[in-house]
């Protein structure tokens, strides 16, 4: 989410006094100035900023890149989305050395301004309904994304987004992988649709609603699987377990602060003997579970996925749209946790 009073205060990523590539840090600081890139090229277009005017080139010309396309919802003409090109030689970003990608692809969240704020507020709520797949933004920006893997190489393509982008970007990226591609993805505040647990402070609570919430969901599963003989998530699920996008969360934030329990509740089951019961509810939403109880069509739930590189930023943030903002993630050199989680 961003409004107008967030980009005033940045002028580019003069945060960077040297750029290191190979430094996770420092690439996660990197896609998220692409993603504020995306911000201003809307904000830009709204404000007719061009030429020398414009705000958002530095955010693409601090790195050596370039602006390669825009993505433009068909329904309010907004830039949701663009695709930036590296100006390195062809020989320095296939050096797997040097973690350059030859093309980044990010998409924006919802800007909290009359010219985008209620298309993004339809977009935010077909998230929530879990139907961001069938929107025409998400199709436009799922055809460019096909279009770069087959024209550049799936290995030299990132994807990032925040917030809406992130969700977005998420699903683009589970589709790839069904396909074959596996594509590095940087995910910025994405959102979880699910009761915010994390955000009860008695961990004692925390867990043993988690605990009950896996037993029900387990439960569910055998129940259905008695009546319905329809393919289930599992499948799906397995599939993309090799694929570790980065997941960059701040615990204040209850839009994404879910994934920080969903990860570390699979583990506690694990300690406890449990892990075949978590296996079968982590793989599965009440919302498909009901769905397939009533023998309707199942849709795979965006927000659940079987592996991450997880990230949260440490400290206390003053307000929500500080701890949901891109703008947490510019800096490189802010205090981070960095856990593996790998589904197994």
């Amino acid at each position: 989410m961003l409004a107008k009073e967030d980009i005033f205060n940045l002028s580019g990523p003069s945060h960077f006094k040297v750029v290191d590539w190979k430094n996770k840090d420092h690439r996660r600081s990197i896609a998220a100035s692409f993603v504020q890139a995306v911000y201003i090229l809307e904000q830009d277009r709204q404000q007719n900023r061009q030429g020398p005017q414009a705000f958002a080139p530095v955010w693409w010309n601090f790195f050596d890149f370039q602006l390669s396309d825009v993505l433009v919802d068909n329904v309010d003409n907004s830039i949701f989305g663009a695709i930036f090109e590296s100006k390195f030689p062809a020989s320095y970003c296939d050096d797997s050395k040097t973690k350059t990608p030859k093309y980044v692809i990010a998409f924006r969240g919802t800007i909290t301004e009359p010219g985008t704020l209620l298309r993004d507020l339809m977009l935010d709520l077909g998230c929530i309904l879990n139907k961001l797949q069938s929107d025409t933004r998400f199709e436009i920006a799922m055809e460019y994304v096909k279009e770069m893997v087959d024209f550049a190489g799936a290995e030299n393509i990132w994807l990032a987004g925040h917030s809406l982008g992130s969700a977005m970007a998420l699903l683009a990226g589970k589709n790839m992988i069904k396909v074959g591609y596996k594509l590095e993805t940087y995910l910025f505040n994405p959102p979880f649709l699910s009761i915010p647990i994390e955000r009860i402070k008695d961990q004692k609570v925390k867990d043993t609603l988690r605990i009950a919430n896996s037993i029900v969901k387990a439960g569910l599963v055998a129940a259905t699987k008695a009546y319905n003989s329809k393919p289930r998530e599992d499948d799906s699920f397995a599939m993309l377990s090799a694929w570790f996008p980065n997941l960059f969360v701040n615990p204040n934030d209850p839009i994404c602060a879910e994934y920080i329990g969903y990860f570390e509740h699979r583990k506690k089951m694990r300690e406890i003997g449990a892990e075949n019961v978590e296996r079968i509810a982590t793989t599965n939403s009440f919302r498909n579970l009901l769905k397939n109880a009533m023998g309707m069509d199942l849709e795979e739930a965006l927000h659940l996925i079987p592996s991450s590189h997880l990230t949260t930023i440490q400290g206390q943030s003053p307000n929500f749209r500080r701890a949901h903002g891109i703008q947490q993630w510019l800096n490189p050199n802010i205090q981070c946790q960095h856990k593996l989680y790998q589904f197994k």
